[in-house]
């Protein structure tokens, strides 16, 4: 399969899947796997570009989800979001604190700067959807802020090469109206993803690495009838017939 593909690392969010789906929409293969994946898995996975996902959890709590820092020197664009963000600020040398004033609901976020990933939004401030109790308080080295809200100083951040970014906010569901916009910028101008897939060339495909896969066998499945063995079970009759 072709590397023109995102990776979803889930740190428990309620809106993973929608994540994935946006970036769907957007013609872009992507995959939800989760955020204790190893890094030799990452690296095989070979993705254009990764997004951290938000989550219930504090990176300040002890057993909080961890981010190897090693993936935010893979090379490979980084967009890390809600506890995404606040994992590449703690785990990558910067520090995070309890806010203040806990936000969730909508907000208003003002641009700091022109950055690739608000290229084409015009709305000054724009509207988004927050949803944390911590927040960002000292940067990682090379980051800089490159947005903020009234409650949040940081809502989103950068660095240098532009290739590493944080929102502290949801750019994946409705309430944040540039968010499809703020993922397209991310997925083809920093990522450089092309928009060639579709769900019905993902069929073809499977069918294809099935029948490789199988060759001259016979399958043996187990059907539950629910919705995960019966699409199996219809991709694999497609694929070898009656050797199922």
């Amino acid at each position: 399969m072709s590397n023109n593909r995102i990776l979803i690392l889930d740190y428990g969010s309620q809106y993973t899947q929608l994540i994935a789906r946006r970036v769907r929409e957007l013609k872009v293969y992507s995959e939800i796997h989760p955020c204790t994946w190893p890094l030799e898995q990452i690296e095989a996975f070979a993705p254009q570009g990764i997004i951290l996902s938000g989550g219930p959890s504090s990176v300040l709590d002890p057993f909080a989800p961890p981010l190897d820092p090693e993936l935010l020197r893979m090379g490979v664009p980084v967009l890390g979001i809600c506890y995404g963000m606040q994992a590449i600020s703690h785990f990558g040398g910067g520090s995070v604190e309890k806010a203040t004033h806990r936000e969730y609901g909508y907000a208003h976020v003002d641009m700091a700067e022109a950055h690739p990933l608000f290229a084409g939004i015009d709305e000054k401030p724009f509207q988004v959807w927050m949803s944390h109790g911590d927040r960002v308080k000292h940067l990682p080295p090379g980051f800089r802020v490159i947005a903020s809200s009234d409650h949040c100083p940081c809502a989103a951040m950068s660095n240098k090469t532009n290739t590493l970014v944080g929102l502290q906010f949801h750019p994946e569901v409705t309430h944040t109206q540039q968010g499809k916009k703020i993922i397209s910028n991310f997925i083809f101008d920093m990522c450089g993803c092309e928009a060639t897939w579709t769900m019905s060339s993902f069929i073809e495909t499977q069918i294809q690495l099935i029948r490789d896969k199988v060759g001259a066998d016979n399958v043996i499945l187990g059907l539950s009838g629910g919705v995960d063995s019966s699409v199996a079970a219809v991709l694999i009759h497609r694929a070898i017939g009656d050797q199922l």
